[in-house]
């Protein structure tokens, strides 16, 4: 269907199927899959990690999200959505280019799949990440964009656990004078707005009610939709787990009762803020930034940057310390330097 190499006409590069080969050593390492077909490790010639995701073209559906990611892709620039590096197109594959994310996705993080677990102020830095994400489409870009398929597996982690949006297949430009823009509703079960499933009517509301899914999978730990005897969706989880007994038996118990009650109690309000039935009930995402900053502990948000400065400051006088001690006992810096780097590499607990 496709000659090789065609152009879409961005301004984005362009890699021919030959070059992706080599990027990924023929396709070698798989790091994701999913309906759109595998996800593959790359490196560039600069040395550079990406991701390469291939969209092998086995049915029509495929080929029609391609063009829409791409040409939204190119066009959109945010420190919490994923940088889109370039694609591929043509006859053998359809393939986007994006920069690695070293902690894969929130899904497989929340889930245990990793050793690590994430702390409660770590869970509350990816949700306002995530958040500040969805506010740029909706808020920034002219006309907003509505995601169409938020969720924890769209939702990568780099390796200091920075929250990016990913994969725009579904996504669309929202008009509000021409809301009806779909005859079936998209999107992934146990994240779809009901409302937008009954009146095939988008808004960026429909975001904001997966979100809300996702803060509950972030407090809880578990699944959007809960399969037991019988299927039973989160929300009604978590307001069943606080009728029988407390906050506390809704929260994840890998968090070993370390955090905040108050806080707990502010992102569950705000979650089912957000996956109320009706849209107009729902809050903005500029509101739920606001919200999630309000949660954070005293002295992060908007001071992170700042903190995170201060601790490589104090990083570095530590170093000068050491060197300082090493000179009045007598040893030779140059003699231990010698055998480094020359550089001092600055490791966080917090994953930030």
């Amino acid at each position: 269907m496709y000659e090789e190499d065609t152009p879409l006409h961005t301004d984005t590069r362009r890699f021919t199927y030959t070059e992706l080969k080599t990027i990924t050593n023929n396709f070698q390492s798989i790091i994701g899959k999913g309906g759109f077909g595998m996800v593959y490790h790359g490196i560039l010639d600069n040395g550079e990690e990406v991701a390469v995701k291939v969209l092998r073209e086995t049915s029509i559906t495929l080929s029609k999200d391609f063009l829409p990611e791409v040409q939204i892709l190119s066009k959109v620039q945010h420190k919490n959505l994923v940088t889109f590096l370039g694609y591929c197109h043509n006859k053998k594959c359809l393939a986007l280019v994006y920069d690695f994310m070293a902690r894969g996705n929130l899904q497989e993080v929340l889930r245990g799949g990793q050793e690590y677990s994430l702390s409660w102020e770590e869970r509350l830095h990816i949700a306002l990440d995530a958040a500040q994400g969805l506010e740029y489409l909706h808020e920034s870009c002219t006309p907003p964009i509505v995601h169409r398929d938020v969720k924890t597996a769209n939702i990568l982690l780099d390796k200091n656990l920075v929250a990016m949006i990913s994969d725009f297949g579904l996504s669309r430009s929202y008009t509000p004078a021409h809301t009806h823009i779909s005859t079936v509703a998209a999107g992934t079960v146990g994240y779809l707005d009901p409302e937008y499933h009954a009146t095939f009517h988008l808004t960026v509301k429909a975001d904001v009610y997966s979100f809300g899914i996702v803060l509950l999978e972030i407090i809880t730990g578990q699944p959007s939709v809960l399969v037991d005897s019988e299927p039973v969706h989160l929300p009604n989880w978590v307001r069943q787990k606080i009728a029988e007994g407390s906050i506390h038996d809704a929260v994840d118990s890998r968090l070993r009762h370390q955090y905040d009650a108050t806080s707990i109690q502010s992102v569950i309000d705000l979650a089912m803020s957000c996956v109320e039935n009706t849209s107009t009930d729902r809050p903005s995402m500029t509101d739920i930034v606001i919200k999630l900053k309000e949660c954070l502990p005293a002295g992060t948000g908007e001071m992170q940057l700042v903190s995170r400065s201060y601790k490589q400051k104090e990083a570095m006088d530590a170093d000068i310390a050491r060197q300082f001690q090493l000179l009045i006992s007598g040893v030779s810096i140059e003699s231990i330097e010698g055998n480094s780097s020359g550089t001092t590499e600055l490791r966080y607990p917090s994953g930030r």
